[in-house]
């Protein structure tokens, strides 16, 4: 459970310092007061990456030159300072972290649920493998590692691919580098998406009340064999310039009773089948780490009629740590037993309200 955090140049915020409890979280203010910084600050803090952005430079405070976190989850002491053209620093208690895997053993697992989840359903494919990504490195882990690896040596091979005339041994040098990592991604996204199949699946059902059936598809950029379809690719590899085939080109596909939920789903159905992707997620971590993930719910209850408000409500788990962010309070329900606190949050500031 999370129960400090700071933060200190990170987006809106100066500094600011929380201190939350178990149950449900609620951020309360109006649109762009910093409210989901908030909740990207705790997932930057756990998983080290943000949900919002590919650079953590992007978090940066205008015209600061670095940002700090720092938080209590359990028993344990974490902080990260990211500074613009110098190494990131991780810390456990009082020790420097060389490895972000390393320090990740100590953090915790995260589900992050947005209203913009819908382009899971409308989006391209590289929101559907992210989505792989965030839960692939918290299930398996070497993930990260060679998902970093991989991307690294595409970017080199790309980069020799445009020249006038391609080195092909420099670039052969960095396939054999593709191949090695991008198998093991094929693999364990592959691995990744059967397990997710049943609890979308429950989720879906449960949220929309109805018996209709989610299901995803693992559709892998690399082919049946990864080095043989980029050998068939040489050429058109070097007439584009960039690597044609591999996990970066992977696509899932999301299908609502068979039919594609981006062409054939009601846009009330899509909204409940991103839900349900996320609480996939949820349950397999469950089922897997044999931990609750904390939960961020960004700006979702206001989009959702009041029977799926109900439903998302009853399908998370009670004894999850759920951080949320929202405009209006009219969602929550008053039931006894729930642990609830508010906090207000406004030009920067968060103001505890005091539990309800």
């Amino acid at each position: 459970m999370l129960r400090t955090l700071k933060l200190s140049q990170f987006r809106c915020f100066d500094s600011l310092r929380l201190e939350v409890g178990p149950g449900l979280t609620a951020f309360i203010g109006e649109n762009a007061q910093g409210k989901t910084s908030i909740l990207e600050a705790v997932c930057v803090l756990l998983r080290l990456q943000s949900p919002r952005t590919t650079s953590l430079n992007d978090l940066i405070r205008f015209d600061q030159t670095g940002f700090g976190l720092s938080g209590t989850w359990g028993d344990q002491s974490l902080g990260m300072v990211n500074e613009v053209r110098r190494r990131r620093k991780l810390y456990h208690g009082e020790n420097l972290i060389d490895r972000s895997r390393e320090y990740l053993e100590h953090s915790g697992l995260v589900v992050w649920m947005g209203n913009d989840d819908l382009g899971l359903i409308t989006g391209s494919g590289s929101r559907r493998r992210r989505y792989l990504d965030f839960q692939a490195s918290q299930l398996y882990p070497d993930y990260r590692v060679a998902l970093r690896s991989y991307e690294v040596a595409l970017r080199s091979r790309n980069e020799l691919l445009k020249e006038m005339r391609p080195d092909w041994a420099q670039i052969d040098a960095y396939t054999s580098i593709l191949l090695a990592h991008g198998n093991q991604l094929t693999r364990q996204r592959q691995g990744l998406v059967d397990s997710l199949k049943e609890p979308i699946c429950e989720a879906q059902q449960a949220i929309s009340g109805s018996s209709e059936v989610l299901s995803i598809d693992y559709l892998p950029g690399a082919g049946e064999d990864f080095a043989e379809t980029l050998s068939s690719m040489r050429d058109r590899d070097q007439r584009r310039g960039q690597t044609n085939a591999g996990p970066h080109r992977d696509e899932v596909g999301v299908l609502i009773n068979d039919r594609p939920a981006s062409k054939f789903a009601s846009e009330g159905q899509q909204r409940t089948i991103a839900l349900a992707l996320k609480l996939g997620q949820m349950e397999l971590l469950r089922n897997r780490r044999d931990q609750t993930p904390i939960l961020l719910v960004d700006d979702v209850f206001g989009e959702l009629d009041p029977k799926r408000r109900d439903a998302l409500m009853q399908a998370l788990p009670r004894e999850s740590q759920k951080l949320v962010t929202t405009t209006s309070l009219k969602w929550l329900p008053n039931e006894e037993g729930l642990q609830a606190a508010i906090f207000e949050v406004s030009e920067g500031m968060a103001r505890p309200r005091g539990p309800i």
